[in-house]
């Protein structure tokens, strides 16, 4: 497979707050995280709130800046070439109210400084129309729009750059659930016919079974296991992993009756744990979890699978 995204060792760091109490504070969003995306590939980025998966897609889309690290695109740093576009998670508050939507979908191109006016609409109507709008969508507001609707706007803004790939933030967890397959099968629809990677950032372990190629989990602003979706779905490794996917829900199965590893809630970026991070909510944590963070290596009899975990085999 050919590299097209290299995530290599980065670190969003933030200092936050001036008062007494956090003075010096550092909170790390994103710690030494190490990624690659290929060609036409899905990596789902899977964790709790607060694991650090926006922070990790914006900068991946341009609208952050690393503090360690290093992201390249095609073997060389990012630019603002319009080759990587994000689909953001709230389509209400994603889409300029003042605009027209063909001005909205065509913004890309007019910052990008590509074509005169008159092709910019030309193209924001075309993709107007392979994301299954009205004709007169291009004419009318955001406000005028469903949900659902709105969304679609929102892919067709990322796609009209012809971009190679997509950050999709929580695309759906916005929306109806009504609605949600339908925007998923066309989003993947239009990935397929425009052979796209797509980094697809969600909670939902349903809808990244549908889709992903491979998994990457992140606890606490770092990976802690990387698989293939077959393999993290059939046989994950990390305790953390194991525990998400034993509190999804299931179909027939009364929440009385499932049982979970996942106790209590992930610790604050402003203060982790030391050794390993997961190691207060862990049920296989041992003294050397709590001193020493493991590194993200191979797991035993897991082709292709890696895991930080000090007990992963």
């Amino acid at each position: 497979m050919t590299a097209l995204l290299e995530i290599d060792a980065m670190s969003v760091h933030f200092q936050v707050g001036s008062g007494m109490l956090r003075r010096g504070k550092t909170l790390k969003a994103v710690d030494n995280v190490t990624l690659q995306i290929n060609e036409n590939e899905t990596v789902a980025l899977v964790g709790e709130s607060g694991s650090g998966k926006t922070t990790l897609g914006r900068v991946v889309a341009g609208l952050g800046s690393t503090t360690a690290g290093s992201v390249r695109f095609r073997g060389a740093p990012l630019e603002a070439s319009g080759k990587i576009q994000m689909i953001f998670q709230d389509p209400f508050s994603a889409l300029d109210p003042r605009m027209l939507v063909g001005d909205v979908v065509a913004e890309p191109l007019r910052l990008l400084g590509r074509g005169k006016a008159r092709d910019r609409r030309d193209r924001a109507r075309e993709m107007l129309d392979q994301v299954r709008l009205p004709k007169d969508a291009a004419e009318r507001f955001p406000h005028e729009f469903s949900g659902g609707q709105r969304q679609r706007i929102a892919i067709a803004r990322a796609l009209v750059a012809d971009p190679e790939l997509i950050v999709a933030d929580e695309p759906l967890s916005a929306l109806d659930v009504s609605i949600q397959s339908q925007v998923l099968n066309l989003l993947m629809d239009l990935k397929e016919s425009r052979q796209l990677a797509l980094l697809f950032i969600s909670h939902d372990l349903a809808v990244v079974h549908h889709l992903a190629d491979r998994v990457a989990v992140l606890y606490l602003g770092r990976i802690v296991e990387v698989a293939s979706r077959d393999g993290l779905f059939k046989n994950p490794s990390h305790p953390y992993t194991q525990a998400l996917l034993q509190a999804a829900p299931k179909i027939g199965m009364r929440r009385s009756s499932q049982t979970t590893m996942l106790r209590g809630e992930i610790p604050s970026p402003l203060n982790p744990p030391p050794g390993c991070s997961f190691h207060p909510r862990c049920p296989k944590a041992r003294d050397i979890c709590r001193q020493v963070a493991p590194a993200l290596e191979s797991a035993p009899g897991r082709t292709g699978q890696l895991a930080a975990c000090h007990f992963k085999d």
